[in-house]
C-alpha cells in the first residue's frame, strides 16, 4: 500500500477527535441529536484548523443510520460508502478555485432537483468558496436561500471578507479558531506514540509552535522531520536543522546586542546564522514574534497565557524586558516588519538584514522620530549610570582604592542603583597632570616602560621616537599610520596611558604622531631618545662634593697664573688685559646663566660653556651633551687669574705639604675635617663667582663706553 501522509492518515473520523474547536463541535452535535439541522453552513478560519474535516464528519453524521452522540457510527453501510468515496450521490466536494463560473453553479442547480438514492441528505461541500465569481455568487443565491429539504450546502473559506453579504446572511457562520500550541503538541504526541517514533517533548513543542496554529501544518512538519531523521530519535537540535530555524536563545542575544548598540556582535551573529544555512525570511519572522512576546511581557506581568513559551524562556524574557522600554521594542518591531515585506522580493536578503541591524544600532543615522526617541533613551540610560556611580561614591557604597587600581563596593552596601550600575567596571584614580620634568622622566625611563608593556604594544613601541611639542606634550612618533590611529583612540590610548602613568606616577599627556618614512626623522621631529636628562628632586638637592684631584688642579692653575703674570711684556700685558676682559665677559655671562639654572633646574652643574660668544649660545642649546670637565677648566682659569684668591691661602703649597694634607684627611693648618673643608671651599667659590662677575661686567661696560 502506498504511503499516506500523516495529516491524511490521522484525519479525525468523529467529532470527538477534532481538537481545539469545541464550540463548533458541541453545536453541530446538538443539532444532529435534536434533528435541527440547517440547510447552509459557512465554515471560515485559517488554514489547517479543521474546516474540511468537520464538513466531512457532518456529511456522514446526517446520513448515518445509527449516529452515536451526534457523531457517525462508522459501521453502517452509508458511513462506509461515504468514507470510501463510493456514495458519490450523497456527498459532492467541489473546488471553487477551479469551478468558479456561472456554468458550474448551473450544474449544481440542475443536480439538486434529484433526491439522493442512498441516505437522507445530499451534501455539497464547496471549498475555497471565496474564489467564486460575482455572477456565480448571484446564481447561487436562490438555491442557497430555498434549497430542497434533502440538500445541505457547506461552504468553506479562509477569506471570509470576500464573501458577499447576501451569501453570509443565508448561512450559519462558524469561525474556526487557531489551535493552541499545547493542543497541537498533545495531538502530535498521540500520533508519534501510535507510529512508534521517539521524539523529545521540546522538539514536538517547537514543531507545534512553527505550525502557527495549524494542525495540518504541524503534522506535515513532523512528517518531514521524521523522514530526515529516519530510524533515529528526533531531538530539538535536529528539528531546528530541518526547519532552518534558530533557537530562542539566539533571539535573546540579538536583542541584547541591539540594546547595547553592539554592531559588530550583531553582524557576527547574523553571519553565524547564514553559515548554519538558516532561512533568513523565517529568521526575521521568528524574531518579530519574539519581539511581540517581549512587548507583551514589558506591558504587563500577567501575560503568561498570551505568550506561548516554556517557563525558562519566559523568565529570560522578563529579564530582558527590565532593561528595555516599550517604545524601543515597538520601533524594532516596525523596522523588522518593513524588512519582512522587503525580503519577499529581495535577491540579497542578507544585505537588507545587515542594513536594518546597523540602523537599529546607530540611531543617529536615522532621522525619524523613533530614532530620536531611541537616542534620548541611550542618553538617559548613560546619565542614570553616572548618577548611580556618583551616588555610590558619595554614600560610601563604592570605595576607590588608594592605589587607583579599581573600585569596590563596601561590605554593607545594599544592591541599589549605584552598586548595581557599576557592576564590574574598573574605576582608576585621577592622577596629577605631568609637567615638563615628568616628560623628561618618561624619556629616561622609556626602557622600563617598554618592559611593562604587553605584546604586541611593546613590539610597536620599540621603534617609536620620543619628541616634545611647544606645550610640553609628549610626542610618540611612529612610521605606521594604522598603529598611530590605534593608539590615538581608545581603547589603545587608554592601555598605553595606563602603562606610562603607572611608571611615572602622574598622568602624562601624550599624542601619537606619524613620521613619513621617505623623509629623514630629524627634519620632521626632534628625537629625545638619545638624550639623558639629569632629574634632581627636592630630596636630592644639596651641594656636590669636590674631588681632591680638582683641588690639586686649581692650586696648580693658580701658581701658573702668577708666574705668567710676572713675565709678560707690556704688549703682551695689553693682550692679556683684553683677553682677561673678554674672559671676564664670558665669565659674567656664564655666572648669570648659572644663577638662572640654579633657580629653574634645581642647581644642576651640567651646562657647558665655550670661550667665544658664538660657542656659548650653541652650548646653551646643547648643554646636556658637554661634560663636567669644561666647567671645571673655566673655574680653574678664574682662580689662576686672581692674585688674591682665598683658595690659595686655604690650601698649602708644595708637594710634601699637600701629601701631608691628603694623608691627614683634612686641612693641616686649620684642622678642619674633609667634609667641613669642602663645604667652606664651595661657599667661598660661589661668593667669588658673584663678585668677579659684577666687577668684570662693570669693566666691560666702561670699555664699551670708551670705544664708542
Amino acid at each position: 500500500m502506498a504511503y499516506v501522509a500523516l495529516y491524511r492518515k490521522f484525519r479525525p473520523p468523529v467529532f470527538d477527535d477534532v481538537k481545539g474547536q469545541d464550540h463548533i463541535v458541541t453545536t453541530l452535535k446538538n443539532q444532529i441529536k435534536s434533528d435541527r439541522i440547517g440547510h447552509a453552513y459557512l465554515f471560515c478560519g485559517t488554514r489547517g484548523t479543521g474546516k474540511t474535516s468537520v464538513a466531512k464528519i457532518l456529511a456522514r453524521a446526517v446520513n448515518c443510520e445509527n449516529p452515536q452522540d451526534g457523531s457517525p457510527c462508522g459501521e453502517c453501510p452509508t458511513c462506509k460508502a461515504i468514507e470510501s468515496g463510493a456514495a458519490m450521490g450523497n456527498v459532492i466536494e467541489i473546488d471553487a478555485a477551479s469551478n468558479n463560473g456561472v456554468d458550474n453553479i448551473r450544474e449544481i442547480i440542475d443536480e439538486i432537483s434529484y433526491s439522493p438514492t442512498v441516505g437522507k441528505y445530499k451534501v455539497y461541500i464547496i471549498d475555497e468558496v471565496h474564489m467564486l465569481s460575482t455572477g456565480a455568487f448571484n446564481a447561487l443565491l436562490k438555491s442557497l436561500e430555498e434549497p430542497p429539504s434533502y440538500v445541505i450546502f457547506i461552504l468553506a473559506t479562509t477569506e471570509v471578507q470576500k464573501i458577499p453579504i447576501t451569501i453570509l446572511s443565508r448561512c450559519q457562520r462558524y469561525d474556526f479558531h487557531r489551535i493552541t500550541i499545547d493542543t497541537i503538541a498533545d495531538r502530535l504526541r498521540e500520533v508519534v506514540d501510535k507510529e512508534g517514533i521517539k521524539v523529545e517533548d521540546k522538539a514536538l513543542r517547537y514543531v507545534a509552535k512553527a505550525a502557527d496554529g495549524s494542525m495540518r501544518d504541524s503534522l506535515s512538519l513532523l512528517d518531514q522531520c521524521i523522514a530526515f531523521n529516519y530510524g533515529e530519535e528526533l531531538t530539538y537540535d535536529r528539528v531546528l536543522g530541518v526547519l532552518g530555524a534558530v533557537d530562542t536563545e539566539v533571539f535573546g542575544r540579538l536583542f541584547s546586542y541591539l540594546i547595547k548598540q553592539d554592531v559588530s556582535s550583531a553582524l557576527n551573529l547574523l553571519s553565524e546564522i547564514v553559515i548554519q544555512g538558516r532561512e533568513l525570511s523565517q529568521f526575521v519572522s521568528d524574531f518579530i514574534w519574539y519581539l511581540r512576546n517581549l512587548m507583551l511581557v514589558s506591558t504587563s506581568d500577567n501575560m503568561e497565557d498570551a505568550v506561548d513559551m516554556s517557563t525558562d524562556n519566559l523568565n529570560s524574557l522578563k529579564e530582558l524586558a527590565k532593561n528595555s522600554d516599550i517604545d524601543t521594542i515597538m520601533r524594532y518591531i516596525r523596522v523588522f516588519s518593513e524588512l519582512s515585506q522587503s525580503l519577499r522580493f529581495a535577491a540579497q536578503k542578507r544585505i537588507l538584514i545587515e542594513v536594518a541591524l546597523i540602523r537599529l544600532c546607530k540611531p543617529q543615522m536615522d532621522e525619524t522620530s523613533d530614532a530620536l526617541l531611541d537616542r534620548i533613551r541611550i542618553l538617559e540610560q548613560r546619565s542614570e549610570e553616572m548618577d548611580g556611580v556618583l551616588g555610590g561614591i558619595k554614600s560610601g557604597q563604592i570605595v576607590v582604592n588608594a592605589q587607583g587600581a579599581g573600585a569596590s563596593v563596601g561590605v554593607g552596601a545594599a544592591v541599589g542603583a549605584g552598586a548595581g550600575t557599576i557592576g564590574a567596571a574598573q574605576r582608576t584614580k585621577v592622577l596629577e597632570s605631568a609637567v615638563a620634568e615628568d616628560v623628561k622622566r618618561v624619556v629616561n625611563d622609556w626602557g622600563r616602560i617598554l618592559v611593562q608593556m604587553p605584546n604586541p604594544m611593546r613590539t610597536y613601541m620599540e621603534k617609536a621616537v620620543l619628541s616634545q611639542g611647544n606645550d610640553n606634550k609628549l610626542f610618540i612618533v611612529l612610521d605606521n599610520k594604522e598603529r598611530v590611529a590605534k593608539y590615538n583612540e581608545d581603547p589603545g590610548k587608554e592601555e598605553l596611558s595606563a602603562v606610562i602613568d603607572g611608571i611615572i606616577g602622574k598622568h602624562v599627556d601624550f599624542e601619537m604622531r606619524y613620521a613619513d618614512r621617505n623623509q629623514p626623522m630629524e627634519e620632521q621631529y626632534v628625537s629625545l631618545n638619545n638624550i639623558h636628562f639629569d632629574i634632581v628632586t627636592e630630596e636630592d638637592e644639596e651641594m656636590p662634593d669636590f674631588p681632591e684631584e680638582l683641588t690639586m688642579q686649581e692650586n696648580g692653575a693658580s701658581q701658573d697664573g702668577n708666574v705668567s703674570q710676572e713675565n709678560l711684556t707690556p704688549q703682551e700685558g695689553n693682550l692679556s688685559q683684553e683677553s682677561q676682559t673678554s674672559q671676564g665677559e664670558n665669565v659674567a655671562q656664564e655666572s648669570q646663566s648659572s644663577q638662572d639654572r640654579n633657580v629653574s633646574q634645581e642647581n644642576q652643574f651640567s651646562e657647558a660653556v665655550n670661550m667665544s660668544q658664538e660657542n656659548l649660545n650653541s652650548s646653551e642649546e646643547n648643554h646636556l651633551s658637554n661634560g663636567f670637565e669644561e666647567d671645571v677648566s673655566i673655574r680653574q682659569s678664574e682662580v689662576g687669574d686672581s692674585s688674591e684668591g682665598s683658595m690659595e691661602e686655604a690650601i698649602p703649597q708644595g708637594e710634601d705639604t699637600f701629601e701631608e694634607f691628603e694623608n691627614s684627611g683634612g686641612d693641616i693648618i686649620s684642622g678642619l675635617s674633609e667634609d667641613e673643608y669642602y663645604a667652606g671651599m664651595a661657599q667661598d667659590y660661589v661668593a667669588y663667582d658673584e663678585q668677579q662677575a659684577m666687577d668684570e661686567e662693570n669693566a666691560f661696560e666702561e670699555n664699551d663706553h670708551d670705544d664708542d
